[in-house]
């Protein structure tokens, strides 16, 4: 066998094997239940500046 024959047979096994598509997983969402926080620190104005001189560099 050569080379080419193995590449052309591996390219075919890939592809076969890619094509097809596995149904048989749970695909429905989870839901999640929580608290989320978080602090936004500087206000709007001065992230704005400091994106403007980041901008400017």
């Amino acid at each position: 066998m050569s080379m080419g024959a193995y590449d052309e047979d591996e390219h075919e096994r890939r592809e076969q094997k890619t094509s097809s598509v596995d149904a048989s997983f749970d695909d429905e969402r989870t839901d999640y239940e929580g608290d989320l926080e978080y602090e936004s620190g500087d206000s709007t104005e001065a992230l704005l500046e400091q994106f403007q001189q980041m901008k400017s560099q």
